[in-house]
């Protein structure tokens, strides 16, 4: 698999990941937590996948 499919697939996969967190523990889906949590899953995901294609 390419590099970049994996980073991205790390970006979405992380995102509804940590978009989804917050709700957990009460917070909406739609709320502040919530896409402070997905931007920083995507992240996340994003590094995971780069290293993962460098594996």
């Amino acid at each position: 698999m390419s590099s970049k499919v994996l980073v991205y697939l790390g970006m979405i996969i992380g995102s509804i990941i940590g978009g989804y967190i917050p709700t957990l523990f009460g917070a909406g889906l739609i709320s502040y937590t919530s896409v402070l949590f997905s931007g920083i899953g995507a992240i996340l995901g994003a590094w995971i996948g780069y290293k993962l294609s460098n594996f």
